[in-house]
């Protein structure tokens, strides 16, 4: 794991439960890309995904969800996403630039979507 990755993971786990400030909620991506894993876990959940950019690089971002008990209510099960799943997300990039984000929806290999919660599946 780089270095990078494990100072956004610190952030975003001592951070994020308390506040979504560091999220520019009025800006969203558009992320098409590989899933590396899966994080169901409280008190949030993660998705690892690899985007392709430009040439032969890929960018990896670190997507935080809500809560395990808070996406089954927006219709999640923790086998939604696996390793290798191709998935477009709608997401608010952080502030600062890294490639951390907070996820509006996500369209999943299998065509549903899903939000970040409850009724957010929907949600612009």
């Amino acid at each position: 794991m780089g270095m990078a990755r494990i100072a956004l993971a610190v952030l975003l786990a001592g951070v994020l439960h308390h506040s979504f400030a560091m999220f520019d909620t009025a800006k969203t991506v558009t992320l098409v890309g590989t899933v590396t894993a899966f994080e169901w876990t409280n008190p949030h959940a993660y998705i690892e995904l690899d985007v392709p950019g430009e040439g032969a690089a890929v960018k990896h971002w670190t997507i935080e969800l809500g809560s395990p008990s808070i996406l089954q209510q927006g219709g999640w099960k923790f086998k939604d996403l696996k390793y290798g799943d191709k998935v477009t997300a709608i997401v608010n990039p952080l502030k600062s630039g890294q490639a951390g984000a907070l996820l509006s929806r996500i369209t999943l290999s299998d065509g549903r979507v899903l939000g970040n919660g409850p009724g957010a599946a929907g949600r612009q």
